[in-house]
């Protein structure tokens, strides 16, 4: 029995997703980029050729869960350790048994959970023995590794980045956990909707963890109703602590709530331009599709009238890209409630609009001689650039033709 089996008396004890870990890669869910066919981490759990690595992601996106694929996968002695308990003298321990394996050829693997915890000094401990293939180092943390652990351990592990999984795929664990009669729930008559169990898989954010830990919840709170446990909308909000709201990504609400979050920060309104922000964000909206929305109404609504509402909307976006969500939530509002705040005026977008429109339906206009580039030898010989008045030699300002026809775009 490796690390990871359980006596089916034992297992029975433990929460649901805990039991629910996929045992090889068949049965894992998710992390296509990583573990697809062909794949290099994919080929190399096959093959048993597993390298020091680092898996970055966030709760509940599969770290422990394929750590656990791979120690049912190795015959390396696989041993677990987590780094918020874990001191330098039993990492010096750890080390010295992988030692004194490796003569024998037996290979250890070592994986730190929450490896980001460990402190410079616990980090350094492992780097003498990864570089001499005396053990396998495998760390798992939500924080970016290139920020929390050192440049030395990074270099020499694999950095494999997890991404949140997908609605789709977290309703895939909750069915197999519904269907499952040896680990999961499969020997209880459970009436769950088809919307209830949506709205967990959706609000728990692609935490497959988080998930299956509501389901446990309401299956095991909700009475038996004639021998049926009946799990509704209601139960499922209550489980997972969320509220279900009416909010299609790609549908109806999508595009009205975007649309009254716009014509809100148009209209100055702060307290409607933060309802709106809020609906979007608790309905799972992509943050940088909202950015781009401030990004957008800063220079279509407020443009000119404080240029800084422009500036404050691109550094919101880039924020969001580096912070991600929850976080990204504050510095939306707070970008959003700049613009809605700011004074309005649309007259760069009427200029191009309407600069657009004559470029479209009107005869093209040529370029002046005297606004023609003179930069180039026989530029002169045909007149290029003649008559030009160089404003700067005029005080900055000269009276000089800059169109061949008369218009009238930009108004203040």
């Amino acid at each position: 029995m490796n690390l990871f089996e359980e006596k089916s008396s034992e297992l029975k004890n433990k929460p649901l997703a805990f039991r629910m870990s996929p045992r090889n890669l068949e049965e894992y869910v998710g992390q296509r980029h990583l573990i697809g066919e062909g794949k290099l981490l994919r080929r190399a759990i096959d093959s048993d050729r597993i390298t020091s690595l680092i898996l970055y992601g966030p709760p509940g996106s599969g770290k422990t869960a394929l750590a656990r694929v791979i120690a049912n996968k190795t015959k390396a002695i696989f041993q677990w350790l987590n780094a918020s308990t874990l001191s330098i003298e039993e990492i010096r321990r750890n080390l010295s048994f992988a030692r004194q394996r490796s003569p024998r050829s037996e290979k250890t693997i070592l994986f730190i959970d929450e490896i980001h915890r460990l402190n410079r000094v616990s980090q350094d401990a492992f780097l003498p023995d990864v570089e001499e293939g005396n053990v396998i180092l495998i760390g798992a943390t939500t924080e970016n590794p290139f920020f929390y652990l050192t440049s030395a351990l990074v270099s020499r592990s694999h950095i494999f980045e997890l991404k949140p999984l997908e609605d789709e795929e977290v309703l895939e664990i909750l069915k197999r956990a519904l269907s499952d009669k040896e680990r999961g729930l499969g020997n209880l008559n459970i009436d769950i909707t088809d919307e209830a169990l949506w709205h967990i898989a959706k609000s728990s954010e692609g935490d497959a963890r988080k998930a299956l830990s509501a389901l446990e919840v309401a299956v095991f709170t909700t009475k038996e109703q004639d021998g049926v446990i009946k799990i509704d909308l209601k139960t499922a909000e209550e489980s997972i602590q969320r509220k279900h709201i009416v909010y299609d990504k790609s549908g109806d609400q999508h595009y009205d709530t975007a649309s009254a979050f716009i014509k809100s920060m148009r209209g100055s309104d702060p307290d409607a331009t933060v309802y709106w922000l809020a609906k979007m964000i608790y309905g799972g909206e992509d943050p940088r599709f909202i950015a781009r929305r401030i990004i957008i109404a800063a220079s279509e609504d407020v443009g000119n009238a404080d240029p800084m509402a422009l500036v404050v909307a691109n550094s919101a976006a880039q924020a969001v890209e580096m912070i991600g969500m929850p976080e990204a939530r504050i510095i939306l509002a707070q970008a959003a409630l700049y613009v809605a705040k700011a004074p309005k005026s649309n007259a760069c977008y009427r200029a191009i609009e309407a600069a657009m429109k004559d470029i479209e339906h009107e005869r093209t206009l040529p370029v002046p001689e005297h606004l023609k580039d003179a930069h180039y030898s026989g530029a002169k010989k045909l007149g290029r650039g003649e008559g030009y008045k160089y404003p700067h030699d005029y005080g900055g300002y000269v009276n000089q033709q800059y169109l061949p026809k008369k218009k009238k775009y930009y108004t203040e």
